[in-house]
């Protein structure tokens, strides 16, 4: 795929066949170890300063309808992992959580715009997300698609009202643009939905890759990517963050297609086993579930690899994130 910079991680035939690897890698990360790190009122912090901002940044006025239906769908109660990935790595090369919050509230919005899009009848069909009627049902098709494009528009002018330089704030918009796109997020749709239906026999891992990190996986990427880039970081760091967050991301989707197979609609707040009735392709499909979650341990390992040589103060929100991702219930 096209996103800059190092390729994903892949599945190979060591991550299922042999646990002599897993032991070695333990070893090297254990001085980024989280375990003394209080993750929860840490998440819920973030997330409380997230939600204020969006609220602050999404208009009431007219047209009221629009904007009722951009609040309705992403004032909802998501986990706000993309925003709060943004703030953890601006804050982990030593910049301010304000500085980045701009860019963390554009990046839920464009996540917010893709999951009205996704759930419209022509795309996943979707009745249900975030554990309430998804924003379709509610306001109709033509009102969806119409908010889901103005939080689009206001993701790019919120995200310049960062007070950053003009060099790394166009940085950021490029970064953010990418994502979106025919080398992001529509690539990755796309591919989706021309695969469904496919016998297993005519696809790899190498296709289910592509539209998992291209779906899934390059908008937290850039989540971080952006927080480093606002954050000052060098290019070094930069680019360590950006490895981080390509295992993370994709170590997300893997996780949500074992809990679509696993786990009741009730748990998960919104319709699980909906992959299986469209013919989706998935990891456990193709691999079953125990290499499934091993899958997940490899993703786990690499991703908290990528963090050495920061500080492990500063690291252990992202080590912590990481284990919340890998161990999510819903």
């Amino acid at each position: 795929y096209s996103l800059p910079s190092s390729p994903s991680p892949s599945l190979d035939s060591s991550v299922v066949e042999q646990e002599d690897d897993e032991e070695e890698d333990e070893g090297d990360v254990s001085t980024i170890s989280s375990s003394t790190f209080d993750f929860d009122p840490y998440m819920t912090s973030k997330a409380e300063s997230v939600n204020k901002a969006l609220d602050e940044a999404i208009p009431i006025g007219e047209p009221l309808k629009i904007h009722e239906a951009m609040r309705y769908a992403i004032l909802a109660a998501g986990k706000r992992v993309r925003p709060i990935l943004c703030l953890a790595s601006c804050e982990l090369v030593g910049g301010e959580e304000n500085a980045a919050m701009p860019a963390a509230c554009a990046v839920e919005m464009i996540h917010t715009m893709s999951l009205i899009k996704d759930d419209l009848p022509c795309m996943d069909n979707d009745d249900v997300r975030r554990g309430k009627p998804t924003t379709h049902k509610v306001y109709g098709e033509g009102v969806a698609i119409l908010s889901g494009g103005a939080l689009l528009s206001l993701a790019f002018e919120h995200m310049t009202t960062a007070e950053i330089s003009s060099d790394r704030m166009v940085w950021s918009v490029r970064e953010l643009a990418r994502s979106i796109g025919t080398k992001g997020l529509v690539a990755g749709q796309a591919m989706d939905i021309s695969s469904e239906g496919l016998d297993l026999n005519e696809v790899g891992l190498e296709h289910l890759e592509f539209i998992h990190v291209h779906k899934t996986a390059v908008l937290l990427e850039t989540a971080a990517v952006l927080g480093a880039i606002i954050g000052g970081g060098s290019d070094e760091e930069i680019e360590s963050v950006r490895k981080f967050a390509r295992c993370i991301g994709l170590l997300f989707q893997v996780v949500d297609d074992i809990l679509d197979e696993t786990k009741s609609s009730a748990e998960l707040g919104k319709t699980a086993g909906k992959d299986q009735i469209a013919g989706k392709l998935t990891y456990p499909k193709l691999l079953g579930l125990e290499k499934s979650k091993e899958f997940v341990k490899k993703l786990t390992r690499d991703a908290r690899q990528h963090l050495q040589g920061f500080s492990s103060e500063k690291v252990a929100p992202l080590v912590a994130l990481t284990d919340f991702i890998a161990n999510r219930n819903k």
